[in-house]
């Protein structure tokens, strides 16, 4: 699944979407312990909505062929069509969904407010609930799994948590992070033959080369809250973006970064970046508040900038998987041009 962090609020790419539609989460932890889940209590499923392609989207993702979207109210669509219709997945939950990521064609999973952790087995057609803690009040922001057994979620107030057996068991590997000022995490990303890395609030950056077991604290080019990472095509090569139109681009693996510019019709971009995407070509797509999309098609050192008319708010972005653009954000889901602009339907 970026947006302005304030203490003592958390969220992710929320609220980039606008003031009015900001969703964060607000509370003070009462323990740095992940809270089991309460396997007592009665699930509460999204309610069907045949608008609910309409509503807020956060995330955007392929299992597959297929894509699968996550946002507001515990909605989940996913679509076998390229985008061009929707269907609403069965969802254990009503709480917003920041974020969702999928390892292989039918296993994925999606995190969100009250902490929350769901898995689908299916493609993301249904999902169980594998976590969440009810007294944290604060939520899980971005996951990444390297394979159907390993995967690690990031959150606010500096929380990591790690589970080796697909879900089964989370645990809290917090403290593997030298993150004293407990920085809210907004993203963490695979980088092509490096390591991960994970970016957040105050442009803390954390690198590791052993699938997450010890983690190297960086001094970032930026001292703005980061939104989102991503690896380029190239080795050891990634972006990290955020606030004001902050990209910058590093090419060996976050040691050194050079600033990208961004430059609109009206000069430089200064609305806040808060999803990419890695094309199959090579190609970058980074989109954001005022209806922003940026392309690279030379592995992140330019971007044209295209501002949509209608200035959505954007979240998230992927391919369609026939050359066009799913985007997620304010007002939904929907199919875009190579360049960002709406689809004219023949």
């Amino acid at each position: 699944m970026g947006w302005v962090v304030c203490r003592p609020r958390a969220a992710r790419r929320v609220a980039l979407l606008a003031t009015a539609l900001s969703l964060l989460a607000g509370a003070v932890l009462s323990t740095p312990v992940l809270a089991a889940s309460d396997s007592t209590a009665a699930a509460v499923f999204a309610i069907e909505s045949p608008k609910a392609a309409k509503g807020l989207m956060i995330d955007v993702v392929h299992a597959g062929k297929r894509l699968v979207a996550v946002g507001d109210r515990g909605h989940i669509l996913y679509s076998d069509d390229q985008g061009n219709t929707w269907t609403q997945a069965k969802v254990p939950t009503r709480q917003l969904l920041t974020a969702v990521f999928f390892a292989d064609d039918k296993h994925g999973w999606a995190v969100g407010h009250d902490a929350q952790i769901l898995a689908s087995a299916d493609g993301g057609a249904t999902w169980t609930q594998q976590y969440q803690d009810l007294k944290r009040e604060a939520p899980l922001l971005d996951v990444w799994f390297n394979d159907a057994n390993h995967g690690l979620a990031v959150g606010a107030y500096g929380a990591l948590i790690e589970t080796t057996d697909g879900g089964t068991s989370w645990n809290d590997v917090s403290d593997r992070l030298d993150n004293e000022d407990q920085f809210h995490l907004n993203a963490i990303a695979s980088i092509k033959g490096a390591g991960l890395f994970i970016v957040g609030e105050q442009g803390s950056m954390f690198r590791s080369s052993d699938d997450g077991q010890s983690w190297e604290k960086l001094e970032g080019p930026y001292e703005g809250s980061l939104f989102g990472v991503i690896s380029t095509a190239q080795p050891q090569t990634l972006l990290a973006y955020g606030l004001r139109g902050n990209l910058y681009r590093s090419t060996d693996f976050g040691s050194t970064w050079d600033q990208v510019e961004l430059n609109a019709t009206r000069g430089a971009l200064e609305f806040g970046l808060s999803g990419a995407t890695l094309l199959d070509d090579g190609s970058i797509v980074v989109v954001g508040n005022g209806g922003s999309v940026v392309v690279s098609h030379d592995d992140g050192q330019t971007f044209s900038v295209f501002n949509r008319p209608d200035r959505i708010s954007l979240s998230a972005v992927t391919a369609a998987g026939n050359g066009n653009l799913i985007l997620v954000g304010q007002g939904g889901v929907r199919v875009a041009t190579p360049a960002g602009a709406e689809l004219v339907k023949q």
